[in-house]
């Protein structure tokens, strides 16, 4: 037998539950706007994300607009996201980054940091 072949060991990295932490530090928290670019990224990746609040055991739908903004999210909060399924390692980055450039509103508004 020769040529490619696919084991489902091969495939595996690509389903995954991965998690990250990080501090909120955009001035306002996730407000309308942040909440809005944080759960449009989240429902980009075909896996389930949730976040949870400065240590809570609650695991809100990363997704859910109402869930992100319910929470009310303030500047200094820690988040743990987590991501199970296909492309969670890359969904997770992506969210991670996005907090990191403080979902480009500096960019937006004229600003540079």
């Amino acid at each position: 037998m020769s040529g490619s072949r696919l084991t489902m060991g091969e495939v595996e990295p690509l389903a995954a539950t991965c998690q990250t932490e990080i501090e909120v530090k955009h001035g306002v928290g996730l407000h309308a706007r942040p909440s809005v670019t944080f759960t449009r990224l989240a429902k980009s990746f075909p896996c389930s994300i949730e976040v949870a609040v400065n240590g809570s055991d609650i695991w809100l739908n990363g997704k859910s607009i109402i869930k992100i903004m319910g929470a009310r999210i303030r500047k200094g909060s820690i988040l743990r996201i987590r991501a199970d399924g296909i492309l969670a390692e890359e969904a997770i980055r992506a969210l991670k980054e996005l907090i990191e450039r403080n979902f480009d509103e500096d960019k937006k508004h004229g600003r540079t940091t």
